[in-house]
């Protein structure tokens, strides 16, 4: 289920394309708006659809403005996105694509909280490939994700907490890690910073709901 905000806001932007193709501000935001649209789609056909736009718009940007954070950071996330929905060697190839991406975004604009939430995400995934795929990756990229650590997934996380301290799928994203690497203390007291946001959306507010539920469940 797509929230009508997410869908209201994409068809301004679309809107705007058509009448001026170029516009960057346009093509960054479609994007966006585009992969996390996707994430809640599930017809498969239909989220590729969204993921395959949004890397097109994604291109787009990157082709007006090379060395900008955000036309490197959608490229990022839709090369991630599509990788998701691809078979085994397509997924390692875009998942090890992103990486030079997000280095460029942050090389452009050190702050940029997204990149290093995707940052995250990218050592997170990296670090925690199965045998097959590890095999796989060394053999198609080298050791590409031998850089790749738990603990700099988590220090990613960090840095993009503290350029945007009021996001809370930052917290629940750090939350999960730690609950993996059972850092319970780490990952109790990362809840209870989620749980103390003021949340407004749908997203925001079902993603909280899941806070206070493990939240819950840990201290049965």
């Amino acid at each position: 289920m797509v929230s009508y905000r997410d869908s209201e806001a994409l068809a301004m932007y679309e809107e705007v394309l058509q009448a001026v193709p170029d516009n960057y501000t346009a093509l960054c935001k479609a994007s966006f708006l585009r992969c996390r649209m996707g994430e809640r789609i599930t017809d498969e056909g239909t989220r590729i659809a969204f993921y395959s736009k949004a890397k097109e718009y994604a291109a787009r940007a990157y082709s007006l403005k090379p060395a900008d954070a955000d036309a490197n950071y959608v490229m990022a996330l839709s090369l991630g996105a599509m990788a998701m929905v691809s078979g085994p060697k397509q997924r390692l190839t875009g998942i090890n694509q992103m990486k030079s991406f997000l280095d460029a975004a942050l090389a452009s604009n050190s702050k940029h909280a997204d990149s290093w939430h995707l940052l995250a995400r990218w050592n997170y995934k990296m670090a925690n490939l199965n045998f097959a795929e590890s095999v796989a990756a060394k053999m198609m990229f080298g050791g590409v994700c031998d850089e790749a650590s738990n603990q700099k997934a988590i220090e990613a996380l960090q840095t993009a907490i503290k350029y945007n301290p009021n996001n809370i799928q930052y917290y629940f994203d750090l939350a999960m890690i730690y609950k993996d690497l059972k850092q319970n203390d780490a990952f109790t007291g990362t809840l209870e910073q989620a749980l103390a946001l003021e949340v407004t959306t749908r997203d925001e507010l079902e993603l909280s709901r899941r806070c206070r539920i493990m939240l819950q469940q840990y201290q049965k």
